[in-house]
């Protein structure tokens, strides 16, 4: 798909020439030598301000045969020097929405013309990689038209001297089609995604990279003690599922980072029923385990010398004769026992189990992800994914890594008054909801309860999950949010 040309010409063929344009009155060289064979055509449409006056703008117009390439697209870069990977990534999205449009073919980029002191050459290329992965993505739609397959672009040709630049594109692209994956598995309704549907997805992705794979089912549930993952599927007739995959980059190595993604295919709140106008949405609850299956994906593409663990326990929580009550005491596989003030606290419980197999299994540290309180979306809003650790280095390497694949991250305290809320039950160890003060920082606190004295870092996406309106590198709904960042927190392991 990527190839690299060290000289363009006019009589290079590509659909389209994609080129940066920042602040000055001069152009860099490969820009200059476009301007020349438009005569001068670019330099007059900045002089009368049409190629935008934003950073992210996105200018298109016609060649006129005065080249080969039909269409020439130019991004408006601002004063490059403070150009940030996140803006360049999001105008280029901008031109990956135009070029899918536009059903462009062949594009053509001038990526000299997008580097700065500020972004190499080859994190350039990786925007473009990732952008496009990014902007190609569609939702997958159930009307009675069947979705037409859209024309995508084939061919991604980059004009510069440098070298390696298809290796980095190919890298970002494999970075955005991780998020794509994690997705389209949070976008699938309930009905066809269950914990049994969702353990095959994991299987499949298992299965193209070699990966280690089992499913813990109900009875191995039961000999382990999961009490806390099977009290959440007591209210359902879907059985529930211990997914687990393992990758080893280094068989050498007892280290094992551990991924616990929350798998909660659809979540009614059970018997602390939720209100009925959004409760469609909580097919998504489930958004924790997309994005580590999406890192897996990631991972298994960049065979980096780390071994992991992807751990998700999952289930729905829904309501019957059978389904746990308000006031039950649960015990969990670690065997500390859990007051259910609130049913649909219901995330922390299946992840309890979750956290403490992988423990088990050997994890160094542990990284687990979950749509899980509301509280962290009254506190952040959708920007910004909300965190709770025990361990201050390892947060500073996945927030790094969210910072660098611009999915920001902030850490909520976690002193010992936050903790002792948790201990508030008379009749067990442990409060599952102690009250809504505090709320995502109590919720992320009561998992590090089964973390113990492990490295961990907890990541609540309930805010980030998903986005009601249309990006420049995506849709309305699923963002797939943290697969990136996951991976990337290995790939810097690396």
């Amino acid at each position: 798909m990527f190839s690299v040309n060290s000289n363009w010409t006019s009589n290079n063929e590509d659909d389209v020439l994609l080129v940066g344009i920042g602040n000055g009155t001069t152009f860099t060289e490969d820009v200059s030598k476009l301007d020349q064979a438009l005569n001068g055509q670019l330099m007059e449409l900045r002089k009368q301000g049409s190629l935008g006056k934003k950073r992210g703008e996105l200018t298109s117009f016609y060649t006129l045969n005065l080249i080969s390439t039909k269409k020439v697209y130019v991004l408006h870069l601002g004063d490059k020097e403070t150009l940030t990977r996140d803006e360049l990534r999001t105008g280029l999205g901008k031109a990956g929405l135009l070029l899918k449009k536009e059903k462009m073919e062949r594009a053509g980029i001038l990526l000299d013309s997008f580097a700065s002191s500020s972004i190499s050459k080859e994190e350039a290329a990786f925007a473009v990689g990732e952008a496009f992965a990014l902007a190609s993505y569609d939702k997958q739609t159930y009307k009675e038209k069947s979705n037409e397959p859209i024309k995508m672009v084939e061919a991604i040709r980059f004009y510069s001297v440098e070298e390696g630049l298809t290796q980095s594109a190919q890298r970002g692209y494999t970075y955005g089609n991780g998020t794509n994956t994690a997705r389209k598995l949070v976008n699938i309704p309930g009905n066809m995604l269950t914990p049994t549907d969702l353990a095959e997805e994991a299987k499949t992705i298992a299965d193209s990279y070699g990966f280690e794979f089992s499913v813990l089912e109900r009875e191995d549930m039961e000999k382990l003690g999961m009490g806390a993952l099977l009290a959440v599927a007591q209210g359902s007739d879907q059985p529930p599922k211990m997914i687990v995959m393992r990758y080893e980059g280094n068989p050498a190595s007892d280290d094992l980072t551990a991924f616990v993604g929350k798998g909660l295919t659809f979540d009614s709140g059970g018997y602390s029923l939720k209100p009925p106008a959004n409760m469609h949405e909580m097919k998504g609850d489930m958004g924790g385990a997309a994005a580590v299956l999406g890192a897996m994906q990631i991972i298994g593409e960049e065979q980096p010398k780390q071994n992991v663990l992807c751990v998700i326990p999952s289930s729905e929580n829904l309501i019957n004769g059978s389904a746990m009550k308000p006031g039950d005491v649960l015990r969990a596989m670690s065997g500390k026992t859990i007051e259910v003030r609130n049913t649909d606290a219901e995330g922390r419980l299946i992840l309890a189990d979750g956290v403490a197999y992988a423990k088990q299994l050997g994890a160094s540290r542990l990284i687990d992800v979950a749509t899980l309180t509301g509280a962290c979306i009254v506190a952040l809003g959708q920007e910004t994914t909300g965190a709770v650790t025990n361990n201050k280095d390892l947060m500073e390497a996945v927030r790094v890594a969210g910072e660098n694949v611009g999915e920001p991250i902030w850490q909520f305290p976690s002193s010992k008054a936050y903790k002792d809320l948790l201990k508030t039950s008379d009749v067990a160890d442990l409060n599952n909801a102690p009250g809504r003060a505090g709320g995502s920082i109590t919720a992320g606190l009561f998992i590090g309860e089964f973390a113990e004295d492990t490295p961990w870092v907890h990541l609540d996406i309930a805010g980030t999950s998903s986005t009601s309106k249309q990006t420049a590198i995506g849709p309305a709904g699923a963002t797939g949010i943290m697969a990136r960042t996951l991976a990337e927190y290995i790939s810097n392991r690396a």
